[in-house]
């Protein structure tokens, strides 16, 4: 779901996500943002797989920076909101905020760099222009 250019992804904290403690484990947040960021591309209308099948590209993490700013704990239903910040040629730059539901504070904030690459040799491949189009769209600050 979008809103304002953002999409908007809600996951909820099973006991399997977090530590010993009840709070979520910090490699988590990688695999909800990447669920989030799947369903987002999906919402627009490109699924990952379309981009494999009619494309033979994928996107692949090339960076990746969270900042902890408070715990997420076991049960919550967080929302992962993602914004696309740049869309290159072959690239995206994206940061994804996790909230509780409900709530305005965010506690993970999560910027990832995407490369999209060939699936036989994994070498950095223009995107599709209905991609890119797509993507840039949701630039802040583009009509």
């Amino acid at each position: 779901m979008f809103d304002d250019k953002k999409h908007r992804y809600e996951v909820r904290v099973y006991f399997e996500d977090t530590d010993a403690g009840g709070i979520v484990y910090h490699a988590t947040y990688l695999r909800f943002a990447e669920r989030a960021r799947s369903e987002c591309l999906r919402d627009l209308g490109f699924p990952h797989a379309a981009l494999v099948a009619r494309h033979g590209m994928f996107f692949v993490v090339r960076r990746a920076k969270l900042d902890y700013l408070r715990p997420a704990r076991l049960d919550d239903l967080l929302v992962v909101e993602t914004e696309v910040l740049a869309v290159g040629g072959a690239s995206a730059l994206l940061r994804q905020g996790f909230y509780r539901q409900g709530e305005t504070a965010a506690l993970v904030w999560l910027t990832v760099s995407l490369a999209c690459v060939g699936c036989h040799d994994q070498r950095p491949q223009r995107l599709p222009a209905e991609w890119r189009d797509a993507m840039a769209a949701l630039v802040a600050g583009r009509a």
